[in-house]
């Protein structure tokens, strides 16, 4: 960042804040030994520590994110108390929308939205806190309320290395409820854990400031338990048990209080969309929302986009649904979800993204291949990688699993025209990898590329065939 220096101060910068001195400047510099830890300080004074004024609820692991926040935001609204938004599609809060280059941004701009949000009368926040942003100092300082953990499965090893520093990270948004000496909110702070996950458990054990709240859909004496849970091609129902706030969950007479429970539905489906539920009403709940008003709630959740989002193929007689899954825990997680539909086969296609966990590409290979009747292996984001050498990554899991269902093409638009060109009646086509993202990073550049206008083209284009061909007597066509 040094090499803006010069620039900064040409367009009117007063100070430089920096870890080593510029003896060429004519203008104060603060020299510091961590400028992102400076900077999360100076704009949280800088924007008077607008977190003190929001309940803040931070929401972090593996997959499930995004999810949960949209899924808070729901609940919230329908309870009539508005919530702004920090994630990976977007940022959002009182009829502004942002662009999100990064699911966490840095700290100034947090403050920042964080400022709007409370001069607008917003009240609650949700956020996702990404790895990256927690070992990178990001978040360093916010005071959360609430924190949840969804999972936590291999992805980022590129960053972390391993599983135990991909853990740790995590476990910094535990660690730091309620340990901040400034407190002034002095409101208890609520740690939401998937009970039912291995680094889950481990993460229930940390010490924390926290009331460590459990939410499972095994563990009896979780506080949020779903229970008659109803995997349907169209909806999910379950029931939702709540059992108090506390762990081991016991009111002042040191016996366990009478547990409350609910059923509910939604238009999402598959289990890990249960989970995703149990900790949004959970995280809700905490936020003051009574909790039978949050698990009615549940019926009225949005589709979240560019996951598990259906392009329209009426009249295909085959379904396609984008989804973000980018993780082999993700991909088992939709693809599971999809075999509840019972399709006639599951055509997927799916490549992994370049200049990242390169660990994680035959995991993916070898799930996709043993739980689709057909892959395309294809590219994501390759960004500065070969597209090739990546695909050679994913075949390795491919050859482990001793299959020979998948066929490999590099361009990702190609690799959607003949998955839409083969699926036929009754099939469902799953386009696995970038679901909401609108382009596609190719070197240093980044190009339209939008997966369901892509589909929805071939769509098209396979329906026009169709028509020309009954016209002139032809049975079979292809693009």
């Amino acid at each position: 960042g040094r090499k803006y220096i010069k620039d900064a101060v040409l367009n009117g910068a007063a100070a430089v804040v920096s870890d080593k001195k510029d003896d060429t400047l004519k203008i104060t510099q603060l020299i510091v030994e961590d400028v992102f830890r400076f900077m999360s300080l100076f704009s949280a004074e800088f924007y008077r520590y607008p977190d003190k004024e929001l309940t803040v609820i931070g929401i972090t692991g593996t997959n499930g994110k995004t999810t949960v926040t949209y899924m808070i935001e729901s609940i919230l609204a329908q309870a009539g108390m508005a919530c702004g938004v920090i994630g990976t599609i977007n940022y959002r809060y009182g009829g502004k929308i942002i662009n999100a280059p990064n699911t966490t941004p840095q700290s100034a701009d947090i403050y920042k939205m964080m400022r709007e949000m409370a001069d607008g009368g917003i009240k609650y926040l949700a956020m996702e806190v990404s790895s990256h942003s927690l070992a990178l100092g990001r978040v360093r300082g916010i005071e959360f309320d609430i924190a949840v953990f969804t999972n936590l499965s291999q992805d980022h090893l590129d960053f972390h290395k391993d599983m135990e520093s991909y853990f740790e990270a995590k476990s910094l948004l535990f660690k730091g409820l309620g340990a901040s000496g400034a407190d002034i909110k002095k409101s208890k702070k609520y740690a939401i854990i998937n009970a039912d996950d291995k680094y889950g458990k481990k993460l229930s054990k940390i010490n924390t400031n926290s009331q460590i709240v459990l939410y499972s859909a095994k563990e009896q004496d979780a506080g949020f338990k779903a229970e008659n849970i109803l995997l349907e091609s169209s909806c999910t129902e379950f029931d939702i048990v709540y059992r108090g706030c506390g762990f081991p969950y016991s009111d002042i007479t040191g016996q366990a209080p009478a547990a409350m429970t609910k059923h509910t539905e939604m238009r999402q489906i598959g289990l890990h969309n249960v989970y995703n539920a149990l900790a949004s009403v959970a995280a809700c709940v905490f936020c003051g929302v009574p909790f039978e008003k949050a698990a009615e709630a549940v019926k009225f959740l949005p589709q979240v986009p560019g996951r598990l989002e259906a392009v329209d193929a009426s009249g295909a007689g085959f379904e396609i649904v984008i989804d973000f899954a980018h993780t082999q825990d993700a991909m088992v997680n939709v693809i599971s979800a999809i075999k509840k539909l019972n399709p006639k086969r599951i055509i997927t296609v799916f490549g992994c993204g370049g200049d990242r966990d390169r660990a994680k590409r035959p995991l993916m290979g070898k799930t996709a291949v043993e739980m689709s009747d057909f892959v395309f292996v294809t590219s994501d984001n390759p960004r500065k990688e070969d597209p090739k050498q990546i695909i050679l990554d994913i075949e390795v899991g491919i050859k482990r699993a001793g299959k020979n269902n998948y066929k490999i093409i590099p361009d990702r638009e190609t690799a959607i025209k003949d998955a839409v060109a083969m699926a036929d009646k009754g099939d469902i086509v799953l386009l696995a990898g970038k679901g909401h993202e609108t382009s596609q990073i190719i070197g240093t550049e980044k190009l339209p590329f939008n997966d369901k206008e892509i589909a929805a083209k071939y769509l098209r284009m396979r329906e026009e065939r169709k028509k020309t061909q009954r016209k002139s007597g032809q049975e079979e066509f292809n693009f």
